[in-house]
């Protein structure tokens, strides 16, 4: 074979070669732009997932921690959050409404890191469900309810009556309650029994119950400034400034026509029967 042979099937073998890693590229193009990430697919709000693995580990004691529960891609974190305060999340309860357990177990500190058994992120409601039976499966948790009367803020409808407007939302969407720090909440597709217990997870320092007897989902903002009775946004110096919002009892009046009661309540209380340090991982 000549020189002038050798270099054209040389070329040839070049441009072969090119093509290949051309179509490689654009087909692997095409498909990052058809599958879209995991982060950003919801788990269909009909199903109820669980922890498909689930690494539970004491909180390292030595470094820093904040505390919070997050969803990173597919994985579900809880971190630096103690054994009562996964009950409290998981079941919707204020600390107040869960009764016994070993103290030194109780306010023992962990670490979940666990991804569900269902493609996508879950929502609120799942997340909760989630940890639900971790708690069962994981911490053997076994427990009964019974009514007791507990210290509680009521909300009622305010002299003048509501000042809510029904949701604009279909059937079936999705909900939202949502808060930023000087607080601003925002609620879209709620029903009142949901608005307590919202309250009563974010803002309250004990239980809250709807006594409103109204019916149906709405949405709302409701701006105010916080005080000393609020377990989010604390309040600051800067917070009491001229023209700056009500407090919350005063604002929930004013925006929503409701009000915040203090009372004292029959409410369903959790009572522990059984729990213990979880299984290894």
């Amino acid at each position: 074979m000549d020189v002038a042979e050798i270099t054209r099937t040389f070329l040839i073998f070049l441009l072969s070669c090119c093509a290949i890693l051309h179509l490689a590229s654009a087909q692997t193009s095409a498909s990052q732009q058809s599958a879209p990430p995991a982060s950003t697919t919801a788990i269909p709000l009909n199903a109820d997932p669980a922890f498909d693995v689930a690494t539970i580990r004491p909180t390292e004691t030595s470094a820093t921690h904040g505390t919070f529960i997050r969803i990173n891609g597919r994985h579900v974190l809880a971190s630096n959050m103690s054994l009562q305060g996964l009950i409290v999340y998981a079941y919707g309860l204020h600390s107040s409404e869960i009764v016994g357990g070993p103290r030194p177990l109780m306010e023992r500190t962990f670490d979940v890191d666990g991804v569900p058994d269902a493609v996508g992120h879950p929502n609120r409601n799942q997340t909760r469900s989630m940890f639900q039976k971790l708690l069962v499966s994981r911490f053997k948790l076994k427990f009964h309810y019974e009514p007791r009367s507990l210290t509680a803020y009521a909300i009622r409808v305010a002299n003048g009556g509501p000042k809510l407007k029904a949701t604009s939302s279909k059937p079936g969407d999705g909900t939202n309650f949502s808060y930023t720090c000087p607080p601003v909440l925002t609620v879209r597709n709620y029903s009142m029994a949901d608005v307590a217990k919202g309250l009563q997870d974010a803002f309250l320092d004990r239980p809250v119950v709807d006594q409103t007897n109204l019916e149906g989902r709405y949405d709302f903002d409701l701006k105010w400034t916080a005080d000393e009775s609020q377990t989010y946004c604390s309040a600051t110096e800067s917070d009491v400034t001229p023209g700056a919002p009500p407090s919350l009892f005063t604002a929930i009046v004013e925006q929503l026509g409701l009000k915040l009661a203090a009372t004292k309540a029959a409410i369903p209380v959790m009572v522990i029967d059984q729990i213990e340090a979880p299984s290894e991982n």
